[in-house]
């Protein structure tokens, strides 16, 4: 039986502004804050989780908080998180919050066969709301300021920027088992890029790899993407997927127990990071549903230091 990714699970990118972030996200987006953490390897920064009404997998944009500069965009990164919405009205509708809002946004357009429309934060996080006319169910929030016809659903296509496909390619094909489904030109500049899907497939199962030779190499900072993660049904498919790694004599963290889910992280030839997360065991784990996200919840291996870690933790409102 062959193994297979089922999508995209979260993908986590950097702030320098926990508190505008946690503004923009929820009040802006709309998105709920389901989860008030910190970063495990890091007690000193928040590790924020924003997701759809139920918390659901598939979901989760997720931001560490560092003091760092800005980012360097370029290349071997991921450069633009795509995120699913309903419909081109629901489009239009956004373009128009957008400008009230004074976010940075483009026109909407047709980027891959779908209706698109390209948006950044205030740190220059690059995001593109994408139509999904998948039927997918969606779960929105009760409390969102964002009418649950225009809520976004969930994250769809990632974007990764690479200056030479082939090694990658045969990574994402023949180690993840991803299928190549189709090429668009690129948005911006020249070259195509090219299309993986996980799964059944759909926007919520798809990674875009566009090649960008002539662009310098990226440098992390605020602004900019950590690393993305794909879905595992649950613990035995990542104690496959680690055996499976193994095989191919790829270097990996081993699997590591956060919690909320159990990741495996590696890195793909180019060096980006990719993280195979289970969809369980969730977020109400350790807080009942209704009020995820109200105060800070930590993992118990971490329980014991509670209030030193909150001592160094600055207010988020």
């Amino acid at each position: 039986m062959t193994l297979h990714l089922t999508g995209i699970h979260h993908l986590t990118a950097i702030t320098a502004n926990a508190p505008e972030n946690l503004r923009f996200y929820t009040r802006v987006l709309g998105l709920r804050l389901v989860k008030k953490t910190v970063n495990q390897d890091d007690t000193s920064a928040y590790h924020l989780f924003y997701a759809d009404g139920l918390a659901s997998p598939g979901t989760d944009l997720t931001f560490f908080d560092w003091p760092v500069g800005h980012e360097r965009r370029g290349t071997h990164s991921i450069s633009r998180t795509g995120l699913r919405v309903a419909s081109r009205a629901t489009l239009v509708w956004w373009k128009a919050r957008f400008s009230d809002h004074r976010v940075k946004a483009g026109e909407i357009r047709e980027i891959g066969g779908r209706a698109s429309l390209d948006f950044e934060d205030g740190e220059g996080q690059r995001f593109r709301l994408v139509v999904d006319e998948s039927g997918a169910p969606s779960h929105p929030w009760e409390k969102s300021p964002v009418a649950a016809e225009h809520q976004i659903k969930g994250l769809g296509p990632i974007t990764l920027s690479v200056p030479d496909l082939a090694n990658t390619e045969a990574v994402l094909l023949h180690v993840m088992n991803m299928t190549k489904t189709s090429t668009y030109p690129a948005p911006e500049g020249t070259g195509e890029v090219h299309v993986f899907s996980m799964g059944g497939g759909g926007p919520a199962a798809e990674l875009h790899v566009a090649v960008e030779p002539d662009l310098p190499v990226a440098h992390q900072g605020a602004g900019a993407v950590h690393h993305v993660a794909f879905r595992a049904p649950d613990v035995a498919a990542l104690n496959a997927w680690t055996e499976r790694l193994r095989g191919f004599r790829l270097p990996s963290s081993g699997e590591v127990e956060r919690y909320y889910f159990r990741s495996l992280y590696f890195r793909e030839p180019n060096g980006i990071l990719f993280e195979i997360a289970t969809d369980g065991p969730g977020f109400a784990v350790d807080e009942p549903l209704e009020s995820l996200g109200e105060s800070l919840s930590l993992p118990p291996f971490l329980e014991p230091r509670r209030a030193q870690i909150e001592a160094r933790l600055k207010p988020l409102r």
